[in-house]
């Protein structure tokens, strides 16, 4: 099982960091990043968009850098296909291309871009709720093993030789069989989360009309950080929702332990953890924050509805 996660963490690490991603605009002459800035807050171009802006002002900074890109080749974002364009790799054909092509698509029927983003998160959860819904599951299995699991912690409380941790673990994993939990289960949704949520940012990233659109008044390319630095402090509300939905959905959404994790606090992961996205979503485009949120708010429903029906099991 260890061997295969190191496997597919590879297999991602080769898809993210050596496949093509997002290229930003530099000026030529003073070789800095081309930012755009509107009535609110700057946006960073980006050199390898796919579609051509709406916007009069972001149409003319990119027809000041022409040498770099050439805006008038390139599709209408409304007549744009994943075909469009000439070929880079396999996670722009297969992830980026279609994502974005559906996330145009959705907007222009619901005519708002970011509802668009919440509408596609919310459909790919659907599609994936079989594992989640495993997870959530485990969960609830979890807190009906955890007497047993306390009592087999007091077991070995004082031994610490090889031969009493072996038997420790022989126990704990017979414990994880008879109720039907996997450790490592709760890792897949990552492995399949992490590529949509890079597949989403470059799609972001890449799509004028997406990133130059705003929804309750946010611009959709813009970061929390840039927004908040310029005095806007409005955007601080992604930062709370973000932070607000993650804490819920992983109180209610616990993992399980493994025997070499047993003895760690799982207070101390959960904020740590917490820490991390607040970190990162200070950098995540207020567009992949509504895809978070969306996502998020999801599984904290589903939780909620397993919980619900185990408990009822139980009476």
């Amino acid at each position: 099982m260890k061997k295969n996660i190191k496997k597919i963490f590879l297999f991602l690490f080769l898809i993210l960091f050596v496949t093509g991603c997002t290229q930003t605009l530099k000026d030529p002459k003073t070789k800095k990043v081309v930012t755009y800035e509107d009535d609110k807050v700057k946006i960073t171009l980006n050199q390898n968009i796919l579609c051509k802006p709406n916007n009069e002002g972001l149409t003319k900074k990119y027809n000041e850098y022409k040498k770099q890109i050439n805006i008038n080749k390139l599709p209408e974002c409304s007549n744009f296909t994943p075909s469009d364009g000439n070929y880079n790799n396999l996670w722009e054909t297969l992830v980026v291309k279609p994502l974005a092509w559906l996330t145009i698509k959705i907007g222009n029927l619901v005519h708002s871009y970011g509802i668009a983003l919440i509408i596609l998160s919310i459909i790919i959860r659907l599609i994936l709720a079989p594992f989640t819904k495993k997870t959530a599951m485990q969960s609830e299995n979890m807190k009906k093993m955890q007497p047993e699991m306390d009592r087999i912690n007091k077991k070995y409380e004082n031994k610490n030789d090889q031969q009493s941790m072996n038997q420790k673990s022989m126990e704990m994993m017979s414990l994880y069989k008879k109720y039907n939990i996997n450790p490592f289960s709760s890792c897949l949704f990552a492995f399949i989360q992490i590529p949509l949520l890079f597949g989403f940012l470059e799609a972001v990233n890449r799509v004028p009309v997406i990133f130059e659109e705003n929804l309750f008044g946010l611009i959709l390319g813009t970061t929390p950080w840039k927004a908040i630095t310029s005095g806007h402090i409005e955007y601080v509300i992604i930062l709370i929702l973000i932070i607000g939905t993650t804490f819920i959905s992983q109180k209610l959404n616990k993992t399980a332990p493994t025997p070499q994790t047993n003895d760690i606090n799982p207070n101390t992961m959960t904020n740590f953890m917490l820490i991390m996205i607040a970190i990162m979503s200070l950098n995540f485009s207020v567009a992949i924050s509504l895809y978070w949120i969306a996502s998020t708010l999801f599984t904290i429903v589903q939780n909620l509805i397993v919980k619900k029906s185990a408990e009822k099991e139980v009476k």
